[in-house]
Formats: structure tokens, sequence, C-alpha cells
């Protein structure tokens, strides 16, 4: 299968070094789609959707290769909370997940240019928050890290003050279940790091 080139469909930092740290050799390619959701569906449908529209909209620009597309979101009470708008709407949202338990849902995609077959999945983990002051708040917002993360955190980093544990795949948190990810690369496309 070494004809086939692995791609990352998705500009994320934090999903590129996860595939790099479990030795994937792969290219990126940042796809346009709209984004915008029905409000009417499901969260898991919300970020299946998303990863694979963000999938077939890749597909269409290359050949010989493997994408794979991803959305993460973050579920409070079976609402979405989707990344702060500004400082204030941070703040708000880290109150609310203080001391709570919410999910965090990744839809992820994997497209293959040759038919353009896509296999898709939606892992979920339980993420507790800690009992955090408002000084934590406050300070973690001024350090700008939760404007570009679904629900105001990141867990990887300085977030990871706010947490007081997880249930689930830690590497879904962050923003790619790649325990899922591998087995369905290996089973379903015949890809693996050591390709």
């Amino acid at each position: 299968m070494a004809d086939r080139q692995l791609i990352l469909a998705s500009g994320s930092p934090r999903r590129r070094e996860i595939l790099e740290q479990m030795g994937y050799r792969f290219h990126v390619v940042v796809t346009d789609v709209d984004e915008t959701v029905d409000p009417a569906l499901s969260a898991e449908q919300v970020v299946e959707g998303l990863a694979r529209k963000k999938a077939r909209a890749a597909v269409r620009t290359l050949s010989g290769a493997v994408v794979v597309a991803a959305d993460t979101v973050v579920v409070l009470d079976g609402r979405i909370l989707g990344k702060p708008r500004d400082g204030s709407d941070a703040v708000s949202m880290l109150g609310r997940l203080r001391g709570r338990t919410h999910q965090v849902l990744t839809g992820v995609a994997v497209a293959d240019t040759a038919g353009g077959r896509v296999r898709s999945f939606v892992e979920s983990t339980d993420v507790t928050m800690s009992d955090y002051p408002d000084s934590l708040i406050d300070w973690y917002v001024a350090t700008g890290a939760p404007l570009d993360k679904a629900g105001g955190y990141g867990i990887q980093e300085r977030g990871g003050l706010l947490v007081r544990g997880i249930c689930g795949d830690y590497y879904n948190v962050v923003g790619l279940p790649v325990g899922r990810l591998h087995d369905l690369l290996i089973r379903e496309y015949g890809l693996s790091p050591w390709d």
C-alpha cells in the first residue's frame, strides 16, 4: 500500500502532533467546508457528518490517497459547546463546566480516493472538571489558549489544570482517537505507521 499517501484533512496542530507521535507519515490538506449544522441533529450526527464532509471535500482534490478528517465538540447537558467567541464567552463556558462531567465527541471519517469509499465513527470520552476557582478561569482565559478549542480548554496544555479525570480515550479529548483510527486504517485500508 506504499503507493497511497495518507492525508490529514485538518489544520489542527493537535491532530498533526498526534499522528506524528504515533509514527504515521502523512501530508496535510486543509479543506474549506461549510460547518453550519442543523440544530435538529444530535451531537453525534453533527461531528460524524462534518468529518465525512471534510473527508469528501479533500478526496475530490486528490488521487492515490487515503484521507483522514475529524471534528470534535464538547457536549454538556446535551448541548454542544463550540469554540468560544471571545474571552467572556470562554469564562462563561468554563464556569458552566466547573465541577461537572461532560462528553467530548470526535467524529472521524476516512475516505479512499480509489472508489470514494468513506468509513466513519464517533468516539466519546467523559471528562470531569475540577471545582476550580474563578481566579484559575481568569488566568487561563488570559493566556488566550481557550479561544481555538471546543469547550474553551485543551487538556494537553495548561487546561489540564482544570480537569479532575477522564473516562475513555485521552487522545479523543485532544482531538483524534488514535486507537480506533489505527484499527480502521489497518483493517479497511492496509495502512500502518510502519509502512
